[in-house]
């Protein structure tokens, strides 16, 4: 039996849908008074500009695509200017079950647009996506430089070389001079142990001890490249900090980093990750909790037959989360703060997990107010948490006993 065909309202007069793969865009277009069509067009530059002109002459003014890795980009880049574009996770478009092909596929992308069906997805303005590419592959060199490091201790426990045992910190002044002198095939240890700090924990003879190790000329041939990966890297990081700074003034997102830098346990590189990843423009989120749910740093509502389910944190921006699960961390060892009082009461509840995911949504919800009004971040105290709770507590208190028919009068105690 043949299945019944699905008919929708129509909201929008003329429309695209474009199925996006890696060198091949299938485009049908169908609305008020124009035939359905669908084209194939490669995936490069002179082959998208004809679609743009065709879909010109058809007068098409609303397209819609699935973001499809990065393949949606170029596409965007050339029919922005001209079209209004949706840009729609493929998880929310899966077409009716039955045979799957490009072309039924593009026809079913432009049917929900013409009926309004379509969430798009958040997609800044050109300098923000710009900053976004520069502070994105500047945390990929963070990583790769922070993965050079561990390398270094490896090889040094290859060589039985205990250093790691004996410093606190093995990017230290102590740690960087005596590995740079073993490099240079130095072995006297009273040179080696010559580079400790006065304030260093470890005595001078555990020092020594732990630098009697067995180190070959191979040891010291993979260390001089490691070095020289990370300095490679810190050179890299270098310049994408100052071109960073240059976009930022040149785009007048200036204000909005020191802004953001104001929150406990953000700073200004923290500033930079959040402008990059929200834009500093709030009106693109209908309210913070719009915002939050794009992040994936609200519980999910999942409920059936009158039984609440798992309520685990959505899908979202998994490049933001993480960053704010860093800043909670970072806002948790602060000092007299609201952000470390909020911390502090849900880590023994909840587990220092969900305390982390619950700060970084507090983080998120003041960055949205911050970059919406323009103020710095209003620090309310550590102490905040701890009046409500109280206040809270003495109303509940009067209430049961105004239940009771009994009157009180409060006064402070001294």
């Amino acid at each position: 039996m043949k299945a019944p065909t699905v008919e929708f309202e129509q909201l929008i007069g003329r429309g695209c849908g474009i199925d996006v793969h890696k060198s091949l865009l299938v485009a049908t277009v169908r609305g008020t008074g124009l035939q359905e069509e669908t084209r194939t067009f490669s995936a490069f530059t002179e082959d998208i500009e004809k679609l743009r002109d065709w879909l010109k002459s058809c007068e098409v003014t609303h397209i819609a695509m699935e973001s499809t890795g990065v393949y949606w980009k170029p596409v965007f880049n050339i029919l922005e200017a001209d079209f209004e574009i949706i840009l729609v996770n493929a998880r929310h478009i899966k077409n009716v079950p039955g045979h799957k092909t490009d072309k039924k596929d593009s026809r079913w992308i432009a049917k929900l647009l013409l009926s309004g069906l379509l969430k798009g997805s958040f997609i800044p303005p050109l300098p923000i996506r710009e900053l976004r590419d520069m502070t994105r592959y500047k945390r990929k060199l963070i990583e790769q430089k922070s993965s050079e490091k561990n390398r270094i201790h490896k090889i040094l426990e290859d060589g039985n070389i205990k250093l790691s045992s004996v410093v606190s910190n093995m990017s230290g002044a102590t740690a960087e001079k005596i590995v740079d002198a073993l490099i240079s095939g130095e072995t006297d240890i009273d040179k080696l142990t010559s580079f400790r700090h006065g304030k260093m924990k470890s005595s001078v003879e555990d020092l020594a001890k732990s630098l009697l190790g067995k180190l070959t000329a191979h040891h010291r041939f993979m260390l001089q490249l490691v070095k020289e990966s990370i300095k490679e890297k810190e050179m890299l990081i270098a310049k994408l900090d100052k071109q960073i700074d240059e976009h930022l003034k040149a785009n007048e997102l200036e204000l909005s980093r020191e802004l953001l830098a104001t929150i406990p346990g953000v700073g200004e590189e923290g500033a930079e990750y959040i402008i990059a990843e929200i834009g500093n423009d709030m009106s693109a989120f209908a309210n913070e909790q719009h915002l939050s749910s794009w992040a994936g740093m609200s519980p999910g509502n999942n409920e059936s037959a009158g039984k609440k389910k798992s309520s685990r944190i959505t899908h979202g921006d998994k490049h933001l989360r993480p960053l704010l699960v860093q800043f909670a961390w970072a806002a948790s060892r602060t000092k007299g703060t609201y952000l470390r009082s909020k911390y502090d009461s849900l880590a023994g509840r909840r587990g220092k997990k969900r305390a982390l995911i619950a700060v970084g949504h507090k983080i998120l919800i003041a960055s949205y107010f911050i970059l919406r009004d323009k103020r710095p971040y209003k620090e309310l105290g550590g102490e905040f948490l701890l009046n409500r709770k109280k206040d809270k507590k003495v109303n509940a208190l009067l209430r049961q006993l105004n239940d009771l028919g009994v009157k009180v009068e409060l006064s402070q105690a001294s």
